[in-house]
C-alpha cells in the first residue's frame, strides 16, 4: 500500500511511520498536517510528499490508505473524507469524541462497504489474549470482577506534549488517552458494558484529569474497574480477573488458580502468539480477525468514554446507550 500520514500531532505518529517502513512492504509516500511547518519537516525526514491541501492528497489515486494521527477533535471530518475518497483508514484511538460522530463514520464506511482499523494494540498482547482464552473456555467460571491498571508518568515526568492536555482537541486527559486501553480490553473480555461511574482528579495543574478510575457494569453482572493516570511511576500494566471458579492475575508475570488446579497458583506453560500491531496488520492488508479492531469495537469504546466523562461531570452512574 501507498500510505499517507495525516498529521504528526499524536505522539505515536512518528513511531507509526517507522513501523510501516521497517515492518511492512507498504510505503509512506505522503504527509498532511494541520501545522504546515511540522508536516513539511516530517515529510522531508521520511522522504515523502507534503500536501498542504487535504482534499488534494485524497484526490491522488496512487495513495491507497491514510493513518489518522491528527487531534481527536478532527477525526470525524478527516476520516469521512478519506472513506468517501475510497481510502483505507487506520486511526489512533479513540475514533471520535462522541458516539454521534462515530455513527456518522460508520454510515460512511457502510456506504463504501469498508471498515476501519483502530489502534487497540493491547488486544495483540499474548498475555491479554491468554486472559480472553481462559475466560472463553470457562476456566474462571462466571466472571464477577475484573480490573485493569494502565498508567505512566507523562505528567510528573513532563514528557507528554502540552497539546495532550488540550480538552478541546483531546476530549479530556488521562482517561480518554491512556485509559482507552483498560476500557476496550475490559469490554473485549467481559462483554457488553451497560453503565459507568467515574472519579477523576487533577494533580499537576494541566486543566484535565491526570488520575482516573471508572467502575463499569457489564450486562452479565460483572463489575469492571478501569484505572489510569499520567502520575504513576514504575507500574506495569496490571489485569486481574475473578470468577466463580478462579482468578487470573497478569502483572510482571502471569498466574492463575482455579477449581481445575485445586486452588494452586500456576503459571501457564504456553501463551498464545503475540500478534503484529493493528497498524502492521492493516498495512499488510490482513483481513482475518480484524473485526476486533474495527468499527463496532471503536464505537463501543467511544460510548464508554462518553459515559465515563458524563458520570464525572454529574457525579452519578451514567448509562451506556
Amino acid at each position: 500500500m501507498n500510505i499517507a500520514i495525516i498529521s504528526y500531532w499524536h505522539v505515536h505518529a512518528e513511531g507509526y511511520t517507522k513501523e510501516i517502513i521497517e515492518k511492512t512492504d507498504s510505503k509512506v509516500v505522503a504527509v498532511w498536517d494541520e501545522e504546515e511547518e511540522r508536516g513539511k519537516s516530517y515529510a522531508e525526514k521520511f522522504q515523502a510528499a507534503f500536501y498542504k491541501n487535504y482534499d488534494e492528497l485524497l484526490a491522488n489515486k496512487e495513495i491507497d490508505g491514510v493513518v489518522i494521527t491528527a487531534p481527536t477533535s478532527m477525526h470525524k471530518e478527516l476520516i469521512i473524507k478519506a472513506v468517501k475518497a475510497g481510502k483505507k483508514v487506520f486511526s489512533e484511538k479513540v475514533l471520535a469524541l462522541t458516539t454521534a460522530d462515530c455513527l456518522e463514520i460508520k454510515e460512511a464506511l457502510d456506504s463504501q462497504g469498508s471498515d476501519i482499523t483502530l489502534s487497540l494494540v493491547k488486544k495483540c498482547d499474548s498475555s491479554f489474549r491468554f486472559a480472553k482464552e481462559l475466560v472463553e473456555k470457562g476456566s474462571l467460571g462466571r466472571i464477577t470482577y475484573a480490573r485493569m491498571r494502565n498508567v505512566h508518568d507523562g505528567s510528573i515526568g513532563d514528557w507528554l506534549p502540552e497539546h495532550f492536555y488540550n480538552r478541546e482537541q483531546c476530549g479530556g486527559g488521562a482517561m480518554i488517552d491512556l485509559g482507552a486501553h483498560p476500557m476496550y480490553l475490559l469490554a473485549w473480555i467481559l462483554g457488553t458494558p451497560v453503565s459507568v461511574q467515574s472519579l477523576f482528579t487533577e494533580l499537576t495543574g494541566h486543566g484535565v484529569e491526570d488520575n482516573a478510575v471508572s467502575l463499569i457494569e457489564f450486562a452479565d453482572g460483572a463489575i469492571g474497574v478501569s484505572e489510569t493516570g499520567f502520575v504513576s511511576r514504575y507500574t506495569p500494566a496490571i489485569l486481574e480477573i475473578s470468577g466463580t471458579k478462579g482468578t487470573l492475575i497478569i502483572g510482571e508475570n502471569i498466574r492463575y488458580a482455579t477449581t481445575e488446579t485445586e486452588g494452586k497458583w500456576v503459571t501457564p506453560e504456553q501463551l498464545p502468539e503475540t500478534l503484529p500491531s493493528p497498524l502492521v496488520m492493516w498495512a499488510k492488508g490482513q483481513t482475518e480477525g480484524m473485526e476486533d479492531f474495527g468499527i463496532e469495537s471503536s464505537i463501543t469504546l467511544t460510548k464508554m468514554m462518553e459515559a465515563a466523562y458524563g458520570s464525572q461531570a454529574t457525579g452519578k452512574k451514567t448509562a451506556i446507550s
